[in-house]
């Protein structure tokens, strides 16, 4: 399933950025559209993606939002936001690995979708989160060349659909003669030099 492997690429794109991040840059701010919190900071969105790494083997099972109800609620990073993390995700990458359905209908918090579906939504945006974390602190971090051949093969042709949905900001310009993630972080408006 070409879905789950784009998933996998770009879990494990944002974990290696995740794990560069150290103690003291948790406190940095964050980019107010990361968000909606007021004033976020790194942690923050570190712990939006704990959340999501908790939810997602009960998302794969086809489990709703009622039935998980209050579970994945609370600071999930405690004492050791990283390692909490890296172990959320773990978890959810073991899910991710089992017999999976792409057809089975799972329930997102945004609507129904196949399972294949909700594992190329949930791509895209640790992806391009995993880049973008990346520059905000500094890495000198490129997508990894099997995860941005993916992107191009199964969101290059939507673009503008997603962006409709408000997923991606407008297309920003990139340098003449830019390599392919370059060309897609300008086609999806995350570009930066």
């Amino acid at each position: 399933m070409k879905q789950r492997e784009m998933f996998l690429q770009a879990d494990a794109a944002l974990r290696s950025v995740v794990d560069q991040i150290t103690p003291a840059q948790l406190d940095l701010p964050a980019p107010a559209e990361w968000s909606r919190k007021s004033n976020p900071t790194l942690r923050d969105m570190l712990a939006l993606h704990a959340e999501d790494e908790a939810w997602l083997p009960a998302v794969l099972e086809g489990r709703t939002i009622e039935e998980v109800g209050d579970t994945y609620k609370g600071d999930l990073l405690g004492d050791d936001p990283i390692g909490n993390y890296d172990r959320l995700k773990e978890s959810a990458t073991k899910v991710a690995n089992g017999d999976l359905d792409p057809d089975k209908v799972v329930h997102l918090s945004y609507g129904d979708y196949s399972l294949g579906e909700a594992l190329q939504h949930t791509a895209l945006y640790r992806a391009f989160q995993a880049w973008s974390i990346a520059k905000h602190i500094g890495l000198d971090y490129s997508l990894p060349d099997v995860l941005v051949e993916n992107l191009w093969e199964q969101i290059a042709p939507d673009i503008e659909m997603w962006r409709g949905f408000g997923v991606f900001p407008p297309e920003v310009a990139v340098p003449e003669g830019a390599n392919r993630e370059v060309q897609l972080l300008g086609k999806v408006g995350y570009w930066r030099a």
